[in-house]
């Protein structure tokens, strides 16, 4: 096991400026030139995993596994504006409280009792301007045109309740890394070895056991076929503007596609769907929780979903997947209402005793395209039912 003390803290040089991306990649090449490691896993913790993905991408062959524990492609999508600004107003005023606050941010309230110990660690490993100036350069950093170069097997761990880091900063990290494995655990803290350790621990070691994620190829035959897409895409970009909308767009895309994968669902790559993604599950039960989990991203960002899920026999052929079934699935999104979830009789018979949800009758309905009538449930939460 090999650690290294960031420029600026721990035993490291103090007296440095250069806190750029570019600095903090060259000073990890120059530790596994030192050390002549041929091959290695990469760890990458918060903002430690920049650089990470950044030496990565450039040295695929080094590189046998990546570990992204609650990371992010840039600092904006790790805080909210408001809490950054308050940190930072917060540094410049009181050092001690600073480091304090900060400690208890990240452990969250399973970690009160070592949060003071963190804080006078953090006081004793770094400085008020060298925290600063990383802050000031780190505001620069993106490695988000790196991830779809990052081939090395990635697994990215998160924790849902983190304060201090936007809930799918890792989940889009993720899902912009190719076959990138997400695994996340519930809990409050920053600190891996702060509450749930076992289950992290597993996780990282069944990766490294496996030899890392491999590609998921397309499911042939029975499968149940999820499309979500933006509603009202056409008043939203008047409303917010090209550019704007486009952003926001790219957000939730990515948002999705993590939360699909999580799901054990694989979206489908090659179908162009214009403002949707389609994505298909080898269970019924499986795709209903991740059509769930889209409906709220898309309203978490503004951005309403048509919602439908199918199940029935599909070919696949490349990166596609092709059938009437997977007709009727885009249909069934169609005749949805914004962030409504149907389904078809075929999926509410699947997943009727195993979804931990209420189906609704919405009765039969013509759909364009399809010469019979299909049979409509809405789907709800058992406690939103009742």
């Amino acid at each position: 096991l090999v650690l290294y003390d960031s420029r600026g803290g721990g035993l490291s040089e103090r007296n440095v400026t250069d806190f750029s991306l570019d600095a903090l990649t060259l000073d990890l090449e120059a530790v596994v030139v030192a050390l002549e490691l041929e091959q290695f896993a990469l760890f990458g913790y918060v903002d430690s995993g920049l650089p990470a993905v950044a030496y990565a991408a450039r040295h695929p062959g080094q590189v046998s596994h990546l570990i992204l524990w609650c990371g992010f492609a840039r600092p904006s999508d790790q805080m909210q504006v408001s809490e950054e600004q308050g940190l930072l107003a917060l540094l410049e005023k009181d050092w001690r409280l600073f480091t304090e606050t900060v400690a208890h941010m990240s452990l969250g309230e399973s970690g009160a009792k070592v949060a003071r110990r963190m804080a006078e660690y953090m006081r004793d490993n770094t400085t008020p301007e060298v925290v600063l100036a990383f802050w000031e350069a780190a505001l620069e950093f993106d490695v988000t045109d790196l991830l779809p170069k990052t081939k090395s097997p990635t697994l990215a761990l998160h924790r849902r309740g983190i304060r201090g880091l936007t809930a799918d900063a890792t989940p889009r990290l993720a899902s912009q890394i190719p076959n990138a494995r997400l695994r996340v655990f519930e809990g409050e803290s920053l600190v891996p070895y702060v509450g749930d350790m076992e289950s992290v621990a597993s996780a990282i070691d069944e990766f490294l056991s496996e030899g890392g994620p491999q590609p998921r190829e397309l499911p042939e035959g029975m499968t149940a076929i999820l499309f979500a897409d933006i509603a009202d895409s056409t008043a939203l970009t008047e409303q917010l503007g090209d550019a704007a909308f486009r952003e926001r767009a790219r957000e939730l895309d990515a948002s999705l596609r993590a939360i699909i994968r999580e799901q054990g669902g694989t979206p489908v790559e090659g179908k162009v769907l214009g403002d949707g993604v389609m994505a298909v599950f080898t269970s019924a039960r499986r795709a209903i929780a991740a059509a769930q989990h889209c409906a709220t991203a898309g309203e978490s960002c503004g951005l309403p979903l048509h919602l439908g899920v199918h199940a029935g026999d599909v070919i696949r052929e490349e990166n596609n997947v092709y059938g009437g079934a997977v007709n009727i699935a885009a249909r069934i999104s169609d005749a949805s209402a914004p962030g409504e979830l149907l389904v078809s009789q075929t999926v509410r018979d699947l997943a009727r005793t195993s979804a931990g949800v209420s189906f609704e009758d919405r009765g039969e309905r013509e759909l364009k395209g399809v010469s019979e009538p299909v049979r409509l449930f809405v789907v709800y939460e058992k406690e939103e039912a009742e």
